[in-house]
């Protein structure tokens, strides 16, 4: 079954929404280089990190200018895993050997070369931009090539919603689906009926079409 990330929380009603819905993982979004309304602290993404139940993993998602950066938040937050985006190779490896958690590596879809990220990182995530948050689909059949070849798990975000994610679960079978913008009522702030659809859709197994 495929897993689901909520991502970009940023209070304690919307975390604890996300997981009585169902969600798997829960995404803090910290010191990135963007404006986003998801952006917390690392204090108070550690706050919310330890209100996260055994059994949901927490993802810090960030940006920050030094891998030393990344990993230092990460020793604040103490999360299961660390997302980062615009990392290159020889950075990614230094955050493996140093950061206490699994290394997810978020890449384009349409123009970066995945492979060359498959043995360093824990996953891969598949998004419309390299930097994400972007609220765009990108090619899913691109995107179930590269979930069939690489070794790694496979997470799909970009422009993902309740009303698309079944489609996109069946298109692509990746490890993971990840939603920020797509379940929320306002910039920041989660729609819970919308996180409890978009969870239910994407665990679904929907049956293949009966052939005449």
């Amino acid at each position: 079954m495929t897993r689901v990330k909520i991502c970009g929380l940023t209070n304690e009603e919307d975390l604890a929404a996300a997981i009585d819905a169902g969600a798997d993982a829960i995404g803090l979004l910290v010191d990135v280089p963007v404006d986003s309304p998801r952006e917390i602290s690392p204090t108070r993404a550690a706050e919310l990190a330890r209100e996260v139940p055994p059994f949901v993993s927490t993802v810090l998602v960030t940006m920050p200018e030094t891998t030393e950066r990344t990993v230092e938040i990460a020793r604040l937050v103490e999360p299961d895993a660390v997302q980062v985006h615009g990392t290159n190779v020889g950075d990614l490896a230094y955050l493996t050997a140093n950061a206490d958690a699994d290394v997810v590596c978020a890449i384009d879809a349409a123009t970066d070369r995945p492979e060359r990220y498959d043995s360093v990182a824990d996953a891969l995530l598949l998004d419309a931009a390299e930097t994400g948050g972007t609220g765009e689909t990108h090619d899913w059949d691109r995107a179930r090539e590269l979930t069939e070849s690489l070794s790694s798990p496979v997470l799909l975000a970009g422009g993902l919603t309740p009303e698309n994610v079944a489609d996109a679960v069946r298109t692509v079978e990746p490890f993971a689906v990840d939603v920020a913008s797509g379940v929320e009522s306002s910039g920041g702030r989660k729609d819970h009926a919308a996180v409890e659809s978009f969870v239910t859709n994407a665990k679904r197994r929907r049956e293949a079409p009966i052939h005449q």
